[in-house]
């Protein structure tokens, strides 16, 4: 059985079926989904961290999911074949990068895990508590 892609419209889709979540708009119009105030997935204006190795210009694609650990992060960004990547600008920061071209390398179930994960992370305690109490098994 072969898993569905994703695409960048599930990112938003999945974003806005997690409760309590707002959408507000960067400096540029892009999405930021928030829980209690606070970003868990944004659409991040180009900055020159990261580039495209050919042309040296910034990537304008760049999702930022963030994570539950440094351990998590190192996970998503450690194999090579990944499409999820960091830069040097986020060293320290609990969160993974995705190309929104890239983003049919993930599959429905993997993103689905990524989006859930990242609202979790940013989550007020007794609201990620009583949605995985739902929601995850066991």
């Amino acid at each position: 059985m072969q898993c569905q892609p994703a695409s960048a419209a599930d990112v938003r889709r999945l974003a806005l079926e997690m409760p309590y979540v707002t959408v507000g708009r960067g400096t540029s119009g892009n999405p930021i989904y928030r829980v209690g105030g606070k970003s868990f997935i944004f659409f991040r204006n180009p900055l020159p961290d990261a580039v495209d190795p050919g042309t040296g210009e910034p990537y304008t694609d760049v999702i930022v999911f963030w994570v539950g650990s440094e351990e998590e992060k190192q996970t998503l960004v450690g194999d090579p074949a990944s499409p999820f990547f960091t830069t040097s600008h986020f060293d320290g920061h609990t969160s993974v990068l995705l190309r929104s071209s890239r983003v049919a390398e993930v599959s429905r179930q993997k993103l689905t895990q990524v989006v859930q994960g990242a609202w979790l992370s940013r989550a007020q305690r007794r609201r990620a508590e009583a949605w995985s109490s739902e929601h995850v098994p066991g």
